[in-house]
C-alpha cells in the first residue's frame, strides 16, 4: 500500500476505534499515529490467528485495522491512567 493509503487507514481506523473505546478521540494526529499502529498490529493478530491481515484499502483490511486499533487503544489508556 502506498504512504497515502496507511495514512488514510489510519485515520479511519483511529476514528473508529477513538469512538468504541473512548466515545470521543484523541485528536487528529495522536489517532492518525494510533490508527497506523493499530492496522499493524492488527494484521499481526489476524495473521497469528490464521487470517489474512491487512490486504489493501477496502473494507476487509479496515476492519483489521479497527480491531487492532481498538487493542491499541485499551493499551494506550491503561498505560496512561497507570502513569
Amino acid at each position: 500500500m502506498s504512504f497515502l493509503a496507511w495514512i488514510v487507514l489510519g485515520l479511519i481506523a483511529g476514528f473508529v476505534g477513538s469512538k468504541i473505546v473512548n466515545k470521543k478521540g484523541e485528536g487528529l494526529v495522536l489517532d492518525i499515529i494510533l490508527g497506523i499502529v493499530g492496522a499493524i498490529a492488527g494484521g499481526w493478530l489476524f495473521n497469528m490467528f490464521g487470517a489474512a491481515g491487512v490486504t489493501g484499502l477496502n473494507l476487509y483490511s479496515l476492519a483489521v485495522a479497527i480491531v487492532g486499533a481498538v487493542v491499541v487503544l485499551v493499551v494506550y489508556h491503561a498505560i496512561r491512567r497507570a502513569v
